[in-house]
């Protein structure tokens, strides 16, 4: 009864995140803002369905791929969302108004180079 309820649960809470991530992408202004909440909603909504499949099916080959499933998101969602908004960033994308942006920014970023 008790493992129903924490299974249903993380489902639901996955499924809220992954709806608020969604409207998230639709709905606010800015790419660098929409990205955030794409990538951070995503993940704790990836996360908790992959916990509730690791204890739903608890054989140890499922359990490993789930943990893993979670591991490889982790790493590689903040990287990819971070390659978007530099790239958005550096191709000049207009941004949101209310959006602050370091005026130094362009100079750490540095000029595009071809180093081949």
């Amino acid at each position: 009864m008790i493992l129903e309820l924490f299974l249903s649960a993380c489902v639901l809470l996955g499924g809220f995140f992954a709806f608020i991530a969604g409207l998230g992408v639709l709905r606010l202004p800015d790419v660098l803002i929409r990205m955030h909440a794409s990538t951070k909603a995503g993940t704790l909504a990836s996360g908790l369905v992959m916990l509730a499949v690791a204890v739903v099916f608890s054989d140890p080959p499922t359990i490993a791929l789930a943990v893993l499933i979670v591991v490889f998101l982790l790493l590689t969602a903040p990287v990819g969302a971070h390659m978007i908004g530099r790239a958005a960033f550096r191709s000049g994308v207009k941004l949101w108004d209310s959006t602050v942006v370091d005026p130094t920014a362009s100079t750490k970023l540095g000029a595009h180079r071809n180093d081949d």
